[in-house]
């Protein structure tokens, strides 16, 4: 089965010993009755353990991102901290790459620190820096891929091979790739994150997280402890993401589309200092993308020419791209991380990892690209 024909099929074949509904109803009972005290109704007793649409939602994305298992949370922060939780004790240590989410950051400096769980930045990425720390205390390697915001691309297979040699889980974040363009599981990454409110959902209306894996033990795990938190999906949250996941491979092609067009224009513009994207040959990870991934995302970063006055003009005349957080949608959208999704790292932080005043991070929509085009070359002149 295809990709598009699992985003529509899986988990949603028409029950008719019900009424035949073609689309899965959202089940909104927080509860579930029963005949027998000691056998729950086709394995459902209560929402917080399972509902009927979530585990269609996780269905879907099991299959999508080729795994045997995923879980949906209430938020991809919600994800990651019940997952951390599941896998780390007191003692452990985390290997990550340095340019990460600063939400995660925020999980990782602020409270796995409490539980005595350190996180150590790989400054440097690169497989003899990452040899070079791993200790015995090392139990995890977090990676996104493409990273958020500067786009670096890391070789997952090869990483993959480092964390089976020393014993350690591979953990990826995938959610600016999506399952459409990036499977680290067939690249032998051991669990693979998403933040659903991104391109998964697709249209900036839905809150959610997903973990997708195939260690069996390890998902009855994160289940066990996420029914034990609650941080569980809604099924109306359940619901807008499966309607969102059944367009995902004709969003991500436009996405995609979209975004090279704009990323060669932005390249030959003197306005712009340099542009960050997997797909342009001048990206320092181009032959690691083209390796591993199936296409290239929708998602720019590019450095103004100019200093921050000129890149608060830019932005006020643009009359498409909205100045907002987050990612994903079907419009386009654009920030800038130093004040915004990274203004909590430190002063010296952001000048290490080259996160400025004048870089700008877009998440290109699926409109007519000669709109787009249109708009950023009137706000520019």
């Amino acid at each position: 089965m295809k990709f598009s024909t699992k985003a529509i099929h899986i988990g949603e074949y028409p029950d008719f010993s019900q009424y035949g509904d073609v689309i899965k109803p959202i089940h909104l009972s927080t509860t579930f009755a029963r005949r027998d005290p000691q056998i729950p109704t086709k394995g459902y007793e209560y929402i917080r353990t399972d509902n009927p649409t979530r585990h269609t939602l996780e269905e879907k994305l099991a299959s999508l991102e080729n795994g045997k298992f995923a879980i949906t949370f209430s938020s991809g922060l919600a994800a990651e901290s019940t997952l951390l939780l599941s896998i780390l004790k007191n003692g452990d240590e985390i290997l990550a790459s340095d340019d990460l989410y600063s939400g995660t950051r925020r999980i990782f400096n602020d409270v796995l620190m409490n539980f005595n769980i350190h996180y150590n930045i790989i400054n440097h990425f690169s497989i003899t820096n990452i040899k070079n720390n791993i200790n015995k205390n090392i139990k995890v390697l977090w990676i996104e891929s493409p990273t958020n915001p500067l786009l670096k691309v890391y070789d997952i297979k090869e990483l993959a091979e480092i964390c089976e040699e020393k014993d350690i889980l591979l953990i990826v974040d995938n959610t600016f790739a999506t399952p459409y363009f990036q499977n680290p599981l067939k690249l032998s990454a051991d669990i693979v994150i998403h933040s659903t409110t991104k391109y998964i959902n697709g249209h900036s209306d839905s809150l959610g997280g997903a973990i997708i894996l195939n260690d069996e033990d390890l998902y009855h795990k994160i289940k066990f402890n996420q029914n034990a938190i609650g941080a569980v999906l809604s099924p109306f949250d359940s619901f807008l993401t499966i309607r969102g996941l059944k367009t995902l491979e004709l969003r991500m092609k436009q996405h995609e589309r979209n975004a090279m067009e704009i990323a060669k224009y932005l390249e030959n513009r003197k306005e712009i200092l340099k542009v960050l994207y997997p797909g342009l040959p001048s990206h320092p990870n181009y032959d690691i993308a083209k390796k591993q991934m199936s296409g290239y995302g929708g998602m720019i970063s590019f450095y103004f020419n100019g200093k921050y006055d000129n890149v608060k003009l830019f932005l006020s005349k643009l009359k498409y791209f909205s100045l907002a957080e987050s990612l994903g949608g079907v419009e386009s959208l654009l920030e800038v991380p130093y004040f915004m999704t990274h203004a909590g790292l430190p002063e010296e932080e952001k000048k290490r990892l080259n996160i400025s005043e004048n870089l700008i991070r877009m998440s290109v929509g699926i409109e007519n690209v000669e709109d787009l085009i249109e708009d950023i070359e009137k706000a520019l002149s």
